[in-house]
């Protein structure tokens, strides 16, 4: 049998660029259990002890950056992210390539999600190890996304994504192929006030 694919040197990029257009303010600042939803990720991200943690940012940058602990992450903005979520996965994969050129796989995540947790990422991981697919999703409601981790075979298609599909256009067109794992609340996220308010309740 040929050696299973499997990377040890991983880096995780949190997509957090968006304007929260529908909700009317940065859903990134959004209240729960005590923090952003936002550091919400950025924590869960840490406690899986994957590896380095970038976070990429565009509309308010400002005011959401000076919201989060410093600490162990990489913020960094992304100036095109009104064109699409593939812009904000492109400026992570290049600050990636920059700030650790070892990395063997990427961990994409979204900061919109309240119940990703430690052990989602690491269940990404040992996925992949026991599989050694280059791709592996979590999947929730017949949909396959993020948490997703790639391979660095799809490093170069993942950084000339283009539009607001980020990453799942990626998923979609390997979708024979992939691994996932199951994330029944992962179809939870927050898009509109309505959202927030049945989260919180």
């Amino acid at each position: 049998m040929p050696a299973k694919e499997r990377s040890d040197n991983y880096t995780i990029i949190i997509l957090a660029a968006g304007r929260s257009a529908r909700l009317g303010r940065p859903k990134q600042l959004l209240s729960y259990q005590g923090k952003n939803l936002l550091q919400h990720t950025i924590d869960a991200a840490h406690e899986s002890q994957a590896g380095p943690v970038i976070v990429v940012l565009g509309s308010d940058m400002d005011a959401i950056a000076e919201r989060l602990d410093p600490i162990h992450i990489a913020i960094v903005k992304n100036p095109n992210w009104e064109i699409g979520m593939a812009t904000s996965v492109a400026c992570g994969i290049n600050t990636m390539n920059n700030l650790y050129p070892d990395t063997e796989a990427v961990i994409m995540m979204v900061c919109d999600q309240p119940f990703v947790n430690a052990k989602l990422l690491k269940d990404l991981i040992d996925k992949q190890k026991e599989s050694g697919s280059s791709i592996v999703a979590s999947s929730y409601e017949n949909v396959q996304g993020t948490p997703a981790l790639f391979l660095k075979k799809h490093f170069d298609e993942l950084s000339a994504l283009n539009g607001d599909t980020g990453a799942r256009s990626l998923i979609k067109k390997y979708a024979e192929s992939i691994e996932v794992i199951p994330f029944d609340l992962g179809s939870i996220d927050i898009d509109t006030i309505d959202d927030y308010r049945n989260l919180v309740k």
